[in-house]
C-alpha cells in the first residue's frame, strides 16, 4: 500500500474521531464511505467497528463522572431483547426499505427539531425499553443500532454530559459484541489490526480536538449539532438503500 493511501486514512480518521469527540456519535457516518474508496469493503467494516469502539472507550473514560447505570441498563435490556427479533426479519424483510424508510424519519425528525420543536420537558424513562427494543431490532437486521438511542437521549431534557455519556456507554457495550463477532468469525486480519494501529494516533488525536470544541459549546448548540448529524445519518441511509 502507497504512503499516500496511508495518510488519507489517517486524515479520514482524524476526523471521524473529531466528529464523535464533538457530538457523541457519527464517527463511522464519515469513516466507513470514505475509506471505502480505498480499501476493500470486508476490511473497511471491521476497521471502523475497531475506530468506533475505541473512540467511544476514550469518550466514556473522559466523562466517567457522569456515568448513570440506571439511565444506560433499560436501552441494554431492550436492545438484547431486540436483537434476535432483528435478524428473525433480516431474511424476511427488505433491507433497502427498511434503512431507506428510516432515514426519512431521521431526516424528518431532525428537521422538526431544528425549526419547529421547542419543548424540553423530556419523556419518561420507560421509554428506555422501548427504544432500546428498537436499537436491538435494528442492530440484528442492520448493524445499525445507534439511531434510536440516539433519538432517544435527544428527546430528554438532560444536560449534554448525561446525554453523551449514555451514548458512549450503550456503544462501547454494543460495539464490544460487534467486535468480538468479528474477532470470531475471522474478518478482523492482521492487515485490518495493523491499519488500526498504524492509524490510532489519529484517531486519539481527533478525538481529544473534537472533545475540546465539546468543551467550548453550550447546550442549546449541542442539540443541534445532534439533530444536524442525526439528519446527515438519514441521508447516509438513504444513500445505502438506493
Amino acid at each position: 500500500m502507497e504512503m499516500q493511501t496511508y495518510l488519507w486514512i489517517c486524515l479520514i480518521v482524524f476526523f471521524a474521531g473529531f466528529i464523535q469527540g464533538l457530538s457523541g456519535f457519527g464517527s463511522i457516518l464519515l469513516a466507513l464511505p470514505l475509506l471505502a474508496i480505498f480499501l476493500d469493503i470486508k476490511a473497511v467494516i471491521p476497521l471502523v467497528a475497531l475506530y468506533g469502539l475505541s473512540i467511544s472507550f476514550l469518550l466514556l473514560v473522559q466523562l466517567r463522572k457522569h456515568l448513570e447505570w440506571k439511565k444506560v441498563f433499560p436501552l441494554l435490556l431492550g436492545a438484547a431483547l431486540g436483537i434476535p427479533v432483528g435478524v428473525f426479519f433480516l431474511k424476511k424483510l427488505d433491507r433497502d426499505m427498511i434503512q431507506y424508510t428510516l432515514g426519512i424519519i431521521l431526516i424528518s425528525y431532525s428537521l422538526y427539531s431544528l425549526f419547529f420543536r421547542s419543548s424540553r420537558s423530556g419523556i419518561g424513562e420507560a421509554w428506555a425499553y422501548v427504544f432500546g427494543f428498537l436499537a436491538g431490532c435494528l442492530g440484528g437486521a442492520l448493524s445499525a443500532s445507534g439511531p434510536p438511542v440516539i433519538v432517544y437521549t435527544s428527546l430528554q431534557s438532560w444536560g449534554k454530559d448525561r446525554i453523551k455519556i449514555t451514548l458512549q456507554t450503550f456503544f462501547v457495550i454494543a460495539g464490544l459484541m460487534v467486535v468480538f463477532g468479528h474477532a470470531i468469525s475471522g474478518v478482523t486480519t492482521i492487515v485490518v489490526l495493523r491499519l488500526f494501529g498504524i492509524s490510532m494516533p489519529t484517531m486519539i488525536l481527533g478525538t481529544y480536538v473534537g472533545s475540546y470544541f465539546y468543551g467550548m459549546i453550550g447546550e442549546q448548540w449541542y442539540r443541534r449539532i445532534i439533530f444536524i448529524f442525526l439528519a446527515l445519518l438519514g441521508v447516509f441511509m438513504i444513500y445505502k438503500a438506493n
